[in-house]
């Protein structure tokens, strides 16, 4: 039996708005302007008590020219909100969040998860945020000119002009999310960073060695100076592959454990509407895996055989599914609250203001 979420503040600190039973077979990078925003996707985001969503936009990944490409999809994500404006609303404050929720709308939180859109150009950060975007994670996998991912094989840290674009990101007050981000990169942004910064999608790499789970100094690290930790739904959650619910509890209570109650919430990094057939979608990962790894973009744990999400946490429950397996693990409902939105609530306040 589900758990009423109904008067929470719900935050997923990186999600996905899509109807992917709509996704092309093998598409490799999934641009803003393929997404399926269509009745059942924005039905079942309300459904889920979903209050808001980072969502990813810009230059991740491919042959695009980041900068020009990053214009781009930001110009179709105003595009789809102007479509959709009595369903979502754009997160420019962190006042917005609760605002969202008392209209009955969804927040857009405007994110990117790579830095390369910035190139050489510290001073585009002030551009990306005048134009909406609130957060900027520094990295993908891959290294770029801002420092290293987590497959990076280097692990070299932030570069002098990361320095540079961490500065200006809390000049302007985005958010420094370091999902992605090789260990060195991690902690040398954490500490240099004058602004509390995020990891908003990980899981715990003491429970799971793989390079895109998070040590616990860097958890520990990144929570001792104010910021935030997302958990997510992921198969990196689990050595097999095939992470499952319980596995995202454990990842949290062991986040908790490091980091504080007050510290820790979710990003999924997936859909909220599910995919309808599990057994078509099979024989497309496959494809869609192995075109990653040409690319040099795929992560250690990424498998043909392992789905890109927890195969029991999906779907228009998957907050209410977890608050109760939560609730199962003996927390109480406050502290179920605050991992649910209330945290990163906290967080956005500090780094964007009211």
């Amino acid at each position: 039996m589900s758990i009423d979420i109904s008067g929470h503040i719900v935050v997923n600190a990186l999600g996905v708005l899509d109807n992917p039973n709509a996704e092309a077979a093998g598409t490799l990078v999934q641009t803003s302007d393929r997404l399926t925003i269509d009745a059942r996707t924005l039905a079942d985001a309300h459904a889920s008590g979903v209050t808001a969503i980072n969502v990813t936009l810009g230059y991740t990944m491919g042959d695009f020219p980041p900068y020009q490409h990053t214009l781009r999809e930001i110009g179709t994500w105003d595009a789809i909100i102007r479509a959709h404006h009595e369903h979502l609303v754009r997160v420019d404050t962190a006042e917005d969040i609760p605002e969202a929720k008392r209209t009955g709308k969804i927040g857009i939180i405007y994110g990117f998860q790579n830095a390369a859109a910035v190139e050489d150009r510290p001073e585009r950060v002030a551009t990306f945020a005048r134009l909406g975007v609130r957060v900027i994670q520094l990295t993908y996998n891959q290294a770029n000119q801002v420092g290293d991912g987590s497959m990076a094989p280097g692990n070299r840290g932030l570069t002098p002009l990361g320095r540079e674009v961490v500065a200006a990101l809390n000049e302007q007050r985005v958010m420094v999310d370091l999902s992605h981000s090789g260990e060195r990169t991690c902690l040398e942004a954490a500490r240099v960073s004058a602004q509390p910064v995020s990891i908003n999608h990980t899981g715990c790499r003491a429970l799971v060695d793989l390079p895109r789970n998070k040590t616990d100094e860097e958890l520990r690290l990144v929570a001792s100076r104010g910021g935030f930790v997302g958990i997510y739904f992921m198969p990196f959650l689990n050595a097999s592959g095939h992470a499952r619910a319980s596995d995202v509890v454990e990842h949290i209570v062991h986040a908790v454990n490091v980091c504080g109650e007050d510290h820790v919430g979710i990003g999924t990094d997936g859909t909220i509407t599910a995919i309808d057939d599990l057994d078509a979608y099979r024989d497309r990962l496959a494809e869609h895996v192995a075109l990653r790894r040409q690319a040099g973009a795929s992560a250690a744990g990424e498998r043909s055989d392992t789905f890109p999400f927890v195969v029991d946490l999906r779907g228009v429950d998957q907050f209410r599914e977890l608050a109760r397996l939560l609730e199962e693990r003996g927390y109480s409902s406050a502290r179920i609250e605050k991992i649910l939105g209330l945290n990163f609530y906290t967080y956005a306040k500090a780094v964007w203001g009211d």
